[in-house]
């Protein structure tokens, strides 16, 4: 009966999945459905690891693992922590997606990074809502496709939803908060030896770089944005180059170690021109090998960044598969017919909305993807409300985002959390649709 108690778990997880297999339909096996979601399933997890991996999770990795490593918990807490000023804490969670413009699992890496750091359950929750949703760019490019009320709407519930989600995880959660950051500082408090302005010069640098690798085209010609969109290369390369100095600097990294970094990307830059992100991939991985060979802080960096990328990667894979198998991509059709979405979200009914809110949640939506898609959507009959509940909980949320959280979280806080974006994403929609 002992080995029943301690393995109920796996032995029940493998009864389901072998029964599941075992009673499988022949007819479901053979049918064209079926190969459709295992083709979108596939097409999913290869676009995503083609456009997302390279130039938006690993970056995040690595600031992730340098916020455990050079940012101590006593900073942390003292802005971010349970006991902290609301005011502060919350205005700095909720504007840093006017800053990153990221993906809801792009932002995973930092949410965990800064939890684990000792960030209090509100604040952190409210920087995990507002990394993917508030936007500069998605906002402007809403407002500009899909009309000013949308893109203001979609701001301001951006901003509101961040923190009122943020101070009711707080109030749903508060009991724990006490021993979970208290038991953190008595572990591992540390001092910064750098001071705040060479933090906040390196961790900007980082992101300099994990926001021009990522800029993305602007819709129409001319303009700020398109210049930087056509220098970003270059950019990032100049962010780069600063960041390694740094590194020297005030890091400890020996100029031969540095040097070792430089050949890989400039050779790939010179012979493949019209593949940079594999000049960046090359550049990652030579950080890596000189972040390790220099030893000491910069060789625990590079082991939490790994560390994440092992409790991360895995669930997002097949968060990702499973997406695409449901869902599909946008304009493929998977499981899920496209026409039961494009009927379920027609008018502004509490219906719509609550679906809108449900199925935005769940889908996967890359940084600005989602504008053309609820484009085709609102053409196909979608009302303004339901617009607005799935574009105040899509780019948020997703299935990928949900497993990842539940590892960092747990089941419970991941439960309430989706369950407030959802109900509070509807509930704006519904009002939206009886205004306008």
């Amino acid at each position: 009966m002992s080995f029943i108690k301690e393995n109920w778990k796996p032995l029940l997880a493998i009864t389901a999945v072998f029964l599941l297999f075992y009673y499988l339909p022949e007819s479901l096996v053979n049918s064209r459905r079926t190969a459709d979601a295992l083709r979108e399933a596939l097409g999913l997890a290869s676009w995503y690891a083609r456009e997302h991996v390279i130039l938006c999770l690993l970056p995040a990795f690595f600031i992730a693992g340098a916020i455990s490593v050079f940012i101590s918990q006593a900073s942390v807490i003292r802005y971010l922590g349970a006991g902290a000023n609301k005011l502060i804490a919350y205005s700095v969670a909720a504007v840093s997606g006017s800053v990153l413009a990221v993906c809801s699992c792009t932002v995973l890496p930092l949410f965990a990074g800064i939890y684990r750091r000792g960030a209090g359950i509100g604040p952190a929750t409210a920087f995990l809502y507002s990394g993917p949703a508030i936007n500069v760019m998605a906002v402007i490019l809403t407002a500009r496709i899909l009309g000013i009320g949308l893109g203001v709407a979609r701001a301001v519930g951006a901003v509101v939803f961040s923190i009122v989600i943020g101070l009711l995880m707080h109030l749903f959660f508060r009991g724990g908060e006490g021993n979970r950051t208290g038991a953190q500082v008595e572990d591992t408090l540390t001092g910064e030896n750098r001071g705040l302005a060479r933090n906040a010069v390196f961790f900007g640098l980082m992101v300099l770089v994990l926001v021009f690798a990522n800029w993305s085209r602007p819709a129409g010609d001319g303009g700020l944005w398109q210049r930087i969109y056509f220098s970003k290369w270059i950019l990032t390369s100049a962010s780069a180059l600063i960041l390694a100095l740094t590194l020297i600097k005030w890091f400890g990294v020996r100029w031969r170690h540095a040097a070792l970094a430089v050949p890989p990307p400039l050779f790939l830059a010179l012979l493949l021109p019209g593949k940079p992100s594999l000049s960046f991939m090359a550049g990652l991985m030579a950080l890596a090998v000189v972040l390790n060979i220099n030893g000491g802080e910069t060789r625990e960096w590079f082991r939490s960044s790994w560390a994440f990328a092992l409790q991360i990667l895995p669930l997002l894979f097949w968060g990702v598969l499973i997406a695409g198998a449901l869902l599909g991509r946008p304009g493929h059709q998977a499981l899920i017919p496209d026409g039961w979405v494009s009927a379920a979200v027609g008018g502004n009914s509490i219906n719509a909305n609550l679906f809108a809110a449900v199925a935005g949640a769940f889908m996967y939506f890359a940084t600005l993807t989602e504008v053309p898609i609820l484009q085709g959507l609102i053409g196909a009959g979608m009302g303004k409300g339901p617009a607005l509940a799935l574009l105040l909980a899509g780019p948020a949320l997703s299935l990928p985002n949900m497993l990842v959280i539940r590892s960092i979280l747990g089941t419970g806080k991941t439960v309430v959390f989706t369950a407030l974006v959802i109900i509070m994403a509807a509930v704006t929609g519904i009002l939206y649709g009886l205004i306008f």
